[in-house]
């Protein structure tokens, strides 16, 4: 990776301060414009360049052209990064776009089932909206995005919406990929995102619909897309168990998103967007006295009148919706006609609503004034106990959270955070805490990243290795962290044998001085550390025995008259453990 190119001054203009990431088609960088006084951020990003052939390069120089023009085009929607600039400079292309503040829609989906709260089909189809808007707009411009996962949803620090980022894997509508996609040049965390037929070199606009899909149904689930099984007859994944509570509707919605044969999918964002605007449009509200029957028909023909072309799948949602709204418009009706105006049952709701809100006493007061003959006390007393110990044990989470982020221990914040209680009062004074203790972290990752880098540059990869090591498990760059640990460690040990080798042949001439030097580079947790060790004592040991020797030696010439033709020659006996005196005349 170039690394070095960190501090570089482009164009004489963007400054690069910071590596974001490489992928398949290059890498990027976070720059600054130097030409306005605030020095705005950039992204910058660098085209993967394999070869220097001029064919090529005019090849690659022709797409580069195609690219930005789409870029350009695509960075008038407001959800997608603004395009700046396009450069060439020392047979490397250089892409410049809006830096957007905000953070990756990864932090906010639950993972796996332990960390984050499932979101509720409300928040599920807002998501699905805001999402399918900008695809709508992507796919209208004969351009597939091909890389839809949580790392490329940011959410935006000014407003809170949605911004679909990286479009360098982006492709033309018309002509596809045309290649297959090898797994080794996926990133990890694309993986499970990705549709089959885009393996195969056959990615179709619905391509990124069957990704928005599974992003879904991991907000739903808490399960990442390689944690679901498929059917070993059909291939399709199996997401839905009697721990997804979802509506039939939803669920039918996100099963047609991720079919295995993207010619069963939808076939298009604005057919998804139709289909998802029914669920908020169309659901009654109250329905008190009507025919059953009549209602089911009514709202398929209000289908046809609406969409002009009813999918069969559409028309099939929709009766269960309307059947499903009919008998909460009875239940409503029901509630309306036989339930008493005030109820210890609403007491209890009541009193779990100031609780979540953060008024304990009151929460407490309520449910104490439930008397004792309703059918509601055990289960208030009950409440009121579990109620001041989960406050309890908030209280103490928080504090404990609050002390590690003044300490800057931000591991330890988020650690805090998720033994603390569901409760939305403590929730909501701890969620600043974790956003910002995931920002640091983050910053804190890029910067013992490039530590590790600039070590490994160096070849100490012992050094490169302890930054590394100290990256919190929380950062995003998790997968790369484990990637660089596995080839320092690797480097590091290839460095150890050669350090042996050179102490070898050293040692083979007589040269235990520079010998030992080499030995004691080697790392005491490398594989020939122990054998290290050994030639360490041996080679110190005759290195002492060749000094005694040589102080004698002198002090003999010193005393003797011999003649001036004598030389003393000291020579190693290779095998040997000892020194031979050879007097040559």
């Amino acid at each position: 990776m170039t690394y070095h190119i960190i501090g570089k001054l482009l164009q004489g203009r963007y400054k690069i301060i910071q590596s974001l990431g490489a992928g398949v088609f290059g890498q990027t960088y976070i720059a600054v414009d130097v030409d306005y006084p605030e020095n705005p951020k950039c992204v910058v990003k660098q085209i993967k360049v394999s070869s220097s052939e001029s064919g090529y390069l005019e090849m690659l120089r022709l797409l580069f052209q195609t690219e930005t023009q789409t870029l350009k085009l695509l960075g008038s929607h407001h959800q997608i990064p603004e395009f700046i600039a396009c450069f060439e400079e020392n047979d490397q292309f250089y892409l410049v776009q809006e830096w957007i503040e905000g953070y990756a829609l990864a932090r906010e989906l639950p993972i796996a089932q332990q960390w984050g709260c499932l979101w509720s089909e409300r928040e599920v189809v807002e998501f699905l909206i805001d999402v399918l808007d900008i695809l709508e707009f992507v796919h209208s411009h004969g351009v597939i995005h091909c890389d839809i996962k949580p790392e490329n949803l940011i959410r935006r620090n000014s407003d809170f919406k949605l911004a679909l980022i990286d479009f360098g894997s982006i492709q033309s509508i018309d002509f596809g990929i045309g290649a297959e996609l090898p797994i080794y040049r996926i990133p990890v965390t694309s993986l499970g995102y990705i549709p089959p037929e885009q393996f195969i070199g056959e990615t179709q606009p619905n391509s990124d619909i069957y990704a928005l899909g599974m992003i879904a149904i991991q907000a739903l689930t808490g399960l990442e897309p390689l944690q679901l099984k498929a059917d070993p007859y059909t291939n399709e994944i199996v997401w839905r168990s009697e721990n997804t509570p979802v509506n039939d509707y939803l669920a039918a919605v996100l099963s047609q998103m991720i079919r295995y044969d993207y010619q069963n999918r939808f076939q298009s964002a604005s057919e998804v967007l139709r289909v998802l605007k029914q669920i908020i449009w169309e659901q009654p509200i109250e329905i008190l006295e009507t025919d059953e029957q009549f209602f089911i028909e009514a709202a398929i023909e209000d289908d046809n009148l609406t969409s002009g072309n009813s999918s069969p799948l559409l028309t099939g949602m929709k009766v269960g919706l309307a059947a499903n709204s009919l008998v909460m418009g009875f239940g409503v009706y029901s509630l309306i006609n036989a339930a008493p105006a005030y109820s210890e049952t609403e007491t209890l709701s009541k009193a779990t609503q100031e609780y979540q809100a953060g008024d304990l006493e009151e929460a407490i007061a309520l449910a104490k004034s439930i008397p004792s003959h309703s059918n509601v006390y055990p289960e208030a007393q009950a409440t009121i106990e579990e109620w001041q110990e989960q406050w309890q044990v908030a209280a103490q989470q928080y504090q404990i959270a609050q002390t590690a982020f003044n300490e800057s221990k931000w591991s330890d914040v988020i650690h805090a955070v998720a033994k603390s209680p569901n409760i939305s009062y403590w929730q909501s004074k701890t969620d600043k805490l974790v956003q910002q203790a995931y920002v640091n972290i983050e910053a804190q990752t890029q910067d013992l990243l490039a530590k590790a880098y600039e070590s490994a540059d160096t070849k100490d990869f012992s050094a490169a290795l302890q930054y590394l090591r100290q990256i919190p498990k929380e950062s995003r760059a998790g997968a790369l962290v484990q990637d660089k640990l596995a080839e320092y460690n690797r480097k590091r040990q290839i460095r150890a044998a050669y350090f042996l080798q050179k102490a070898y042949k050293q040692a083979l001439v007589g040269d235990f001085d520079l010998a030992i030097k080499f030995l004691r580079n080697i790392p005491n947790d490398t594989l020939v550390y122990a054998q290290a060790q050994v030639k360490l004592n041996e080679y110190t040991q005759k290195q002492r025995l060749l000094t005694d020797y040589q102080k004698v030696a002198s002090a003999k010439i010193k005393n003797s008259f011999v003649s001036k033709k004598s030389v003393t020659q000291i020579e190693y006996l290779q095998g040997g453990s000892y020194l031979q005196e050879v007097n040559i005349r």
